[in-house]
């Protein structure tokens, strides 16, 4: 059972940050088209940064209990897509948040939403 406790852990955070995306609609729900377009160039910039990595020698798949060892190609786990999933989306709503935050602070419309991104 352990053998997925970092992709259930990833899934899980995914979940958690949507649940925060909804609730102040910062991302998905405010933008769902540009949302998912970014997430995907994000995750496709970095598996083409892991590629270039694993083929000059630098990335390599380590060995762990808490992974799958399911891998998609030679050195590149299942668990890689779903991490930079997270991390693009992570990414949005950090960078989202803080400009409300910010915005707030000073009493304006963050940019985002002047531009019509609702």
């Amino acid at each position: 059972m352990t053998a997925f406790a970092y992709l259930a852990g990833l899934l899980v955070v995914i979940g958690c940050m949507a649940l925060i995306d909804a609730r102040w609609r910062l991302v998905f729900w405010r933008a769902p088209i540009v949302a998912a377009v970014t997430v995907v160039v994000g995750v496709v910039f970095f598996l083409v940064w892991d590629a270039a990595g694993i083929v000059t020698g630098v990335f390599f798949r380590g060995t762990s209990d808490i992974v799958t060892g399911i891998e998609l190609a030679p050195e590149l786990p299942l668990e890689e897509p779903v991490f930079l999933v997270f991390l693009c989306y992570l990414t949005l709503v950090l960078v989202l948040g803080a400009e409300r935050v910010l915005a707030a602070r000073e009493g304006r419309v963050p940019a985002s939403e002047r531009e019509g991104l609702r």
